[in-house]
């Protein structure tokens, strides 16, 4: 049975007070805390066992290629891929998109080309496209949401044409928590011979996710969202799309062999890791999968949805809050206003004096906020260590900031 207070003596952090209040953590959709075994893991990987990786024969380099490259295979079977190496580990989802964009779109797409995105989508997969936009004339096609923040599949699939070659599609909305279905966005895109890729940086914290069932091309993911260190972080491809794809950098570790005249290319994935890779922080990563497998992903998500809709009850007690999006299924993410002149930005100000850590501002994501109507939100985002009673402490706070601007 999921106890979410023995999970809660797991994370240091969130025994600490902010503004003599307990601290209630709720911006886990811009980066979430880490628990101990990840913290241990990183303090290990350092004073005990660090040497670079992939170089060297002496015994540090051993221990610390072995534990890097151990984590390529749990980021493969977290996100239900068969084989190890589909997966390329970077920096995190921003990374990953741009090697996309570098190493296998713009090869291959002209002036007039397509690319299918939601107004939802995080700027992380908007600007790498723009660049095509910019330099090769490739054209963006948007489709928006419903009122209530879903996406219907359907809309995507229409939107699909005769020049599109590429969908990139978020699993799961940063903002409204709107879970997309790209499964079948991935099906209907297949049979026209146009390639998917898919924004995982949300949905993969948050439900049990398989990259294999979905048949998408591309799958980013970031770490410091999945509860382990910023600057790592991995990204999915299709073996067919790894042999379509050149390399996005150059330098050691991607390269077999380096002439004045030629180069011969690593195969993938080494070919697309470029440089010293974050090590340690890959290696922490390696731990904070493990912790999450642990618990369960589907028990996560269980123990998140309970918060969802328990937070859905109790603002939905308050008049004068406008939530924004509210799809069935979404997450336990929930972007809102107060009715009236308050800006999100002093609404976030309040909720920190009384301990309340949230987000305030666009989100990383312009379209969506002009198709909304509004230049900023407050969002409350939920993780596996919150409680219904952080809930209430969001409640209570959001009454006084009403008090305090009506």
């Amino acid at each position: 049975m999921y106890d979410v207070e023995t999970v809660r003596r797991d994370f240091p952090i969130l025994s600490r007070e902010v503004n003599g209040k307990p601290l209630v953590y709720l911006d886990n959709g811009a980066s979430a805390q880490k628990p101990k075994v990840v913290l241990d893991t990183i303090r290990r990987a350092y004073a005990e066992e660090y040497s670079n990786v992939h170089r060297g024969l002496h015994t540090l380099s051993t221990i610390s290629t072995e534990n890097y490259e151990a984590v390529r295979g749990k980021i493969a079977a977290f996100l239900g891929a068969s084989d190890p190496d589909t997966i390329v580990m970077n920096t995190g989802t921003t990374e990953g998109i741009n090697m996309v964009s570098y190493g296998w779109a713009a090869p291959r797409m002209e002036a007039g080309d397509e690319i299918v995105l939601s107004v939802m989508e995080h700027h992380a997969n908007i600007v790498p496209w723009h660049f095509l936009r910019e330099r090769q004339g490739v054209v963006l096609k948007w489709v928006a949401p419903a009122a209530d923040g879903s996406l219907d599949p359907q809309t995507v699939i229409d939107a699909i044409g005769p020049r599109t070659k590429l969908v990139a599609i978020t699993h799961m909305s940063n903002v409204l928590g709107t879970v997309v279905d790209v499964a079948a966005i991935t099906r209907a895109a297949h049979e026209r011979g146009v390639a998917v890729l898919v924004d995982g940086s949300q949905a993969a914290v948050h439900m049990p996710v398989d990259v294999e069932a979905i048949g998408c091309d591309f799958y980013a993911i970031t770490g410091h969202k999945l509860y382990g260190p910023s600057g790592s972080g991995a990204i999915y491809v299709r073996p067919e799309r790894l042999a379509e794809m050149r390399p996005f950098m150059g330098g050691g570790d991607m390269i077999r062999e380096v002439h004045r005249d030629t180069v011969t290319y690593n195969d993938a994935p080494m070919k697309f890791e470029a440089g010293t890779p974050g090590i340690v922080a890959q290696i922490g990563l390696g731990a904070a999968l493990d912790y999450m497998t642990g618990l369960g992903m589907e028990d996560i998500a269980a123990h998140e949805s309970d918060l969802r809709d328990y937070a859905r009850g109790r603002f939905g007690g308050l008049n004068w809050l406008s939530v924004q999006g509210d799809a069935p299924g979404k997450a336990a993410i929930f972007s809102f206003m107060l009715d009236g002149a308050a800006h999100a930005h002093d609404i976030s100000t309040v909720l920190d004096k009384k301990g309340v850590a949230v987000r305030a501002g666009h989100h990383c994501a312009g379209p969506l906020m002009d198709h909304l109507g509004v230049t900023a939100t407050c969002r409350a985002s939920f993780g596996l260590y919150n409680t219904r009673a952080e809930v209430d402490v969001l409640v209570d706070a959001l009454e006084l900031c009403h008090d305090l601007f009506a």
